[in-house]
């Protein structure tokens, strides 16, 4: 939280000061300064919202249309407090006219709803001129703070549609006609601000980013790191493997890639460097297992809670399925890093400088809050807004065992802004998307775009499949990953079930390429801001990253194949099956790409192994037979002539 808190990890001595990468890679931490009584009163603020959330979502049995607009209020007044117009110097406790008046009036658009909610649900569509201004001054407003948080890539996705709807997308004659539709429909109605995914992080992501920030501060990342070091940090090219498993647990904790990048990155990437690592591959290393913490349970991102509510299964249903691609995704960047290494002749940390295991497993009782965690959610015994609030009563006492993390009084109601804070960007991200994608529903686009595509791919699922990730992917550049799966969600998914795809491996499918933006070149943020921490060329530092993250690739094509991967209508060997030949086709690919299994690999057994690695990672009897002779080809010569090398010597 940029204004309201120290960044520890600025102490270190990193290349690059930590928080300019922040605020050049993460719209997030570009904010208002605000210093002695107004920083008390925007604290306050946050902190109340919090604990709004908290009761709202755990006691309160409000109408829906009062809650959504109480909520989305809070969201505007809050976002004009804490994010500038635009990036650059601010002044202090400064926030200009026009901002107020924004706020001011943007809030109390979504309070007039509020107020008048019963009202308003009983006229029907027949508006007055002035609910009408009313609903384009609240819409406005939002779309502003969307802009401010999160950048103007989805602002243009969302201005798009709505030229669209107001042009040809809608058949009443008039303008004035089509404008009240469209602001019945996105404003006032609930196909749109107060659709899906405004609903959901109003109930169960509020809840997730609160517990978040208060595990944040039991010292859990620092020991994530830690412990790391001392299991994996002694072997060779130890440091990049600690980023791997490093930010594999942290992604239990937190689903923002920047945050994960910079925070274990601090650490990570100057000792990657150090070891022997070449800049380009330390950032790459770091970026692309930072941004594997979005699909690794139990939190993942937040995209995960909505896409339990589009598929309609429990959150501990998409939890569990999640597990499998998961590990495959981090074992292939696992592997990558270890052959690198090899290939480099890089050692790992001495004895001196690895941590001393006895006295870390003495703290792994700050583990304690995320394993209560996902034993109620796995059990389904609580609620997981109830599950959620339970662990972060647990975080507050396991803390207090940790004289230099206790969480004091002072330090529980910072971590009550920090969540109130967090959840801005992301409540503004659902409503834009919820805009998005009510304007697509509202003008018949979908089934345009739906059927249009399964017209192109014909009864060839795998084109269905690419077109997706191409969609996917080029959204996902510009829009957050949990905007970018609404919107996909809302049309490509549906293709893909159109096409014999199981519904969640569909929307899995689309939740996994949304990820994988943040590391696709041209735009990479996750890259990126790895590439200042290590001084890196930022375009190499992309091209590397997505080459290690191949599995994220490779992975969603398994399962949505063969949905066996999700634990979809399968057996327990199926699993057992499909899991070590894409383990061993990722292994494959991953040799292939870096050039080096035994020893360097020529240009003729990198084609074989990457070819034998894509036939086992596509499910059926034959390619996996085909892929595995092709594979242990490859390694048997490999073995050969590492043999015949050292009979040179």
């Amino acid at each position: 939280m940029a204004f309201l808190k120290k960044n520890k990890t600025a102490e270190i001595n990193a290349p690059m000061d930590l928080e300019s990468v922040m605020k050049k890679f993460d719209r997030e931490s570009n904010t208002r300064i605000w210093e002695g009584t107004p920083r008390i009163l925007v604290t306050c603020v946050l902190a109340v919202f919090s604990l709004f959330c908290i009761y709202v979502t755990l006691f309160a049995s409000w109408l829906e249309e009062l809650r959504l607009t109480t909520f989305v209020a809070f969201i505007v007044l809050l976002g004009y407090l804490v994010y500038p117009a635009r990036k650059g110097v601010q002044k202090v406790n400064f926030m200009p006219w026009y901002d107020v008046v924004l706020m001011l009036c943007g809030t109390g658009a979504f309070l007039y709803y509020a107020m008048n909610a019963v009202s308003i649900i009983q006229q029907g569509s027949n508006f007055l001129w002035y609910q009408i201004a009313i609903g384009i001054v609240g819409t406005i407003s939002l779309v502003e703070v969307c802009r401010r948080s999160v950048g103007l890539p989805i602002i243009i996705v969302a201005g798009c549609f709505i030229v669209y709807a107001l042009t040809a997308g809608l058949s009443n004659p008039t303008l004035w006609g089509k404008l009240n539709y469209i602001v019945h429909y996105l404003f006032y109605g609930k196909e749109g601000i107060l659709s899906t995914p405004i609903n959901v992080c109003s109930k169960f992501i509020v809840v997730f980013i609160i517990f978040g920030a208060f595990l944040e501060r039991t010292g859990i990342a620092d020991f994530f790191i830690k412990i790391s070091n001392a299991v994996v940090g002694g072997f060779s090219g130890g440091p990049a493997k600690v980023a791997v498993v490093a930010s594999a647990m942290e992604g239990m904790v937190s689903g923002s890639s920047v945050a994960n990048t910079v925070g274990s990155g601090s650490v990570t990437i100057p000792l990657m460097k150090r070891t022997g690592y070449k800049p380009e591959f330390a950032a790459a290393a770091e970026a692309s297992a930072s941004t594997g913490g979005q699909i690794m349970p139990p939190i993942m991102g937040a995209a995960a809670f909505l896409m339990a509510d589009y598929v309609g299964v429990p959150y501990s249903n998409i939890v569990v399925r999640a597990i499998l691609p998961a590990v495959l995704y981090f074992a292939g960047i696992f592997i990558a890093v270890h052959l690198e290494a090899k290939k480099e002749g890089l050692r790992g940390l001495t004895k001196e400088e690895l941590p001393r295991l006895l006295p870390l497993l003495k703290q792994t009782y700050l583990l304690l809050p995320l394993i209560i965690l996902i034993y109620l959610v796995g059990t389904s015994q609580r609620s997981i807004q109830y599950a959620a609030a339970i662990a972060i009563v647990v975080a507050i006492v396991v803390s207090l065992f940790n004289k230099e993390n206790r969480i004091t009084p002072k330090k529980i109601w910072e971590a009550l802004a920090a969540g109130g804070q967090g959840m801005i960007t992301v409540a503004a991200a659902c409503g834009v998307a919820g805009i998005i994608a009510g304007t697509i529903t509202m003008t018949g686009l979908a089934n345009v775009m739906i059927n249009g595509i399964v017209a192109l791919a014909g009864s060839q699922v795998i084109i269905a499949l690419f077109l997706t990730m191409l969609c996917c992917i080029v959204l996902g550049m510009g829009v957050p990953t949990t905007a970018n799966y609404c919107i996909m969600a809302a049309t490509c998914a549906p293709i893909l079930v159109r096409m014999g795809v199981p519904a969640i491996a569909a929307h899995f499918f689309v939740f996994y390429f949304g990820i994988v933006a943040d590391l696709t070149p041209p735009v990479a943020l996750a890259a990126y801001a790895g590439a200042a921490i290590a001084q890196a060329n930022p375009m190499k530092t992309a091209v590397t990253a997505t080459k290690l993250a191949i599995g994220a690739f490779i992975v969603p094509y398994v399962f949505a194949l063969n949905p066996a991967m999700l634990f979809i209508d399968t057996s327990a060997w199926e699993v057992i099956q499909i899991s070590i030949t894409s383990l061993v086709g990722i292994f494959a690919v991953s040799a292939a790409l870096e050039g080096y299994l035994f020893h360097h690999m020529p240009w003729y057994q990198r084609i074989v192994s990457a070819v034998g690695g894509l036939m086992l990672i596509y499910p059926g009897a034959v390619t996996d037979t085909a892929g595995l002779l092709f594979v242990a080809f490859v390694v048997i010569i490999q073995i050969l002539v590492r043999k015949n090398n050292k009979a040179d010597i």
